[in-house]
């Protein structure tokens, strides 16, 4: 080969081989680089800083609490319209560069220097997302390499329609505004599919100075915007002519609404998960927010159970619904109260009130538990223990009667005769492992049988869930899951929840689940009975029908209702009227609940 050719073949090479050290090279560096940058998948579950979400069971929206406060749209369902107009106002070469556009950003500093001030920005959609999500508003030259970093990377990660979509969903347009749902339902009361072109203009045209352009702030400001925004669209051939003439002269037509998942819907359930938030998760987790509660409610039931106490509760008098799943201690109904909106006192777990006759399960359970049996024969005669001189209801006395009609009747005398042969310690200690009394100690008297202490509705349901579930005690959640940021499982009801405690043998839980049945059956209870149902409950009434009760369950589901007024004053109802409530909130969602049997009594 001649000296020529050699030198040919050896440029040649020489040239190659430079050429991919050199793209070997860029691609270790961007490799490297990207390394020591967030993962562009986070902005996928991109929650703003102190959001929260309450979810229930079924997959809808309670409430959300913090910036967040609509659903994100997903990238290909963001109208035409919409997009257009972000483009022309934050970024028209959008589509054009890699994250960063040089060219923007010398026309900007050429603008900004003629004017000697800051009139125009270079920054791209792709910058101002990796800013939402990954920084912070400093003006710094480090948080500014940062971003246009991040933007690179973004670009080579995600497509187009994806960055945009992420950006309109996110950014900030006043007035507690995040993201182009709460932004159209906050300025219009619709939704982004139903914009017209120019209230999608007037939104665009927020996101420079969104505390100052909000319509609701200065509205002047805001036609100002909208004006500048339809004329970048019209620049870049987004509109025509006639579009834009349209646009401009029209009114605002404003509809101000409030971010449309800020209300719950179940405030008396969503306040008193949030309340316990912080005994599960840590209080940096909740401060850094993006949280996604999955609670345990089941919203279509908690509507018939407010529908139902508010209509059907005696007109003067509040009430509360409680129920629980037994065999996992989950909260499916909480209402504690006619309307929250007028009075916020959660009645269901805030309000101390006797418990009348539902408490005489616990000197019962301690009975069976002791030997005794249902059939076992006691006497109903008008006594005094040291003084205290109950009463049965219209003064009437049976003489010598069984345990379980004696249950059934709901006869004072009988139950603190129990107490004494039993023991006060013992019936305080299951009371107590069933959650009753732990928070108001209960005292050695003896109108603790029949219900002189006060306790919440909450904790009475979930006593008698836990008999319900055979002697199975399990703490009352309202929550299933908790999924924080980057879509991890920072709690688990599974892993981290409540365990189940055994307080009563299944034998002894058996027998009072039976004794229950025939309260329904043939006792104080018999008007919540269900056709083809078995169906085990104690009604109670606390002196002076101040508190009338049922506590009731189907063998998937125990239900408490309590009725009574604010004041402690007397009611002008009896505790059947607990009992129809509660019959007819179980004939409202017994479509949900098959017929299955209670575990039949045990034979001695």
């Amino acid at each position: 080969m001649s000296k020529k050719g050699r030198f040919i073949l050896f440029l040649t090479f020489s040239s190659l081989t430079i050429g991919s050290l050199s793209a070997i090279t860029e691609k270790i560096a961007k490799r490297t680089i990207d390394n020591f940058l967030p993962d562009s998948s986070q902005i996928i579950f991109f929650s703003r800083p102190g959001t929260i979400t309450f979810i229930s069971n079924d997959n809808k929206i309670l409430q959300k609490l913090g910036p967040n406060s609509q659903e994100k749209i997903k990238a290909g369902e963001i109208p035409i319209l919409v997009k257009k107009a972000f483009i022309a106002a934050e970024d028209r070469r959008f589509y054009k560069h890699n994250g960063v556009d040089l060219w923007a950003i010398g026309r900007a500093l050429k603008t900004n220097l003629e004017n000697k001030s800051i009139m125009e920005g270079g920054s791209t959609i792709t910058q101002q997302l990796a800013r939402i999500v990954f920084l912070n508003q400093n003006r710094t030259f480090e948080r500014k390499l940062k971003e246009i970093a991040l933007a690179y990377k973004l670009e080579r990660q995600l497509s187009k329609e994806e960055i945009l979509a992420q950006y309109i969903n996110n950014v900030y347009l006043g007035s507690n505004a995040y993201g182009i749902a709460d932004a159209s339902w906050i300025y219009f009361s619709k939704s982004p599919s139903l914009l017209t072109l120019e209230e999608a203009a007037l939104i665009a045209g927020l996101a420079p100075a969104p505390s100052i352009y909000s319509p609701l702030v200065n509205i002047d400001l805001a036609f100002q915007q909208r004006e500048s925004v339809l004329q970048k669209m019209k620049l870049e051939g987004f509109i025509s002519d006639k579009e834009f003439s349209k646009a401009l002269n029209s009114p605002l037509n404003l509809k101000p609404a409030k971010p449309k998942f800020s209300k719950s819907k179940a405030p008396f359930f969503t306040t008193w998960v949030e309340q316990k938030l912080p005994n599960v998760i840590s209080k940096e987790a909740l401060e850094i927010g993006g949280l996604s509660i999955y609670t345990s409610l089941n919203l279509e039931w908690q509507n018939e159970a407010q529908q139902i106490i508010k209509t059907q509760s005696p007109e003067d008098s509040e009430g509360a619904i409680v129920s629980i799943e037994p065999s996992t201690g989950l909260v499916r109904v909480l209402v504690g109260g006619k309307d929250f909106e007028i009075n916020e006192f959660n009645r269901a777990t805030q309000a101390l009130r006797s418990p009348g006759s539902t408490f005489k399960i616990f000197p019962y359970a301690a009975a069976i538990k002791k030997g005794f049996k249902p059939e076992d024969l006691l006497f109903d005669t008008p006594r005094c223990w040291y003084g205290y001189c109950p009463k049965n209801f219209g003064d009437l006395y049976l003489g010598e009667v069984s345990i379980v009609e004696s249950f059934e009747k709901s006869l004072n005398t009988v139950a603190i005769d129990l107490l004494t042969k039993v023991g006060f310690k013992e019936v305080i200690s299951i009371a107590n492992k069933f959650g009753v009394g732990n928070d108001q100690n209960l005292g050695e008297y003896y109108p603790l049988a029949i219900g002189a202490y006060e306790e919440t509705v909450l904790n009475m349901t979930a006593a008698y869930a836990g008999i319900t579930n055979r002697g199975t005690f399990i703490e009352p959640n309202p929550i299933e899951k908790i999924i924080g940021p980057g879509n991890k499982v920072i709690w688990s009801r599974k892993l981290h929840g409540p365990k189940g405690q055994k307080v009563l043998s299944t034998e002894v839980a058996d027998i009072l689940n039976w004794m229950l049945q025939q309260v329904v059956k043939n006792g104080t209870g018999k008007i919540a009975s269900i056709k083809g149902r078995q169906i085990a409950g104690k009604t109670g009434t606390s002196e002076g029908d101040r508190d009338l009760w049922f506590i009731g369950s189907v063998p998937q589901l125990t239900t408490g209702v309590w009725l009574g007024n604010d004041d402690n004053s007397s009611t002008n109802g009896g505790s059947s009227d607990a009992a129809i409530i509660w019959k007819k909130f179980i004939q409202k969602i017994e479509k949900d609940l098959s017929s299955i049997n209670f575990p039949a009594r045990p034979r001695s």
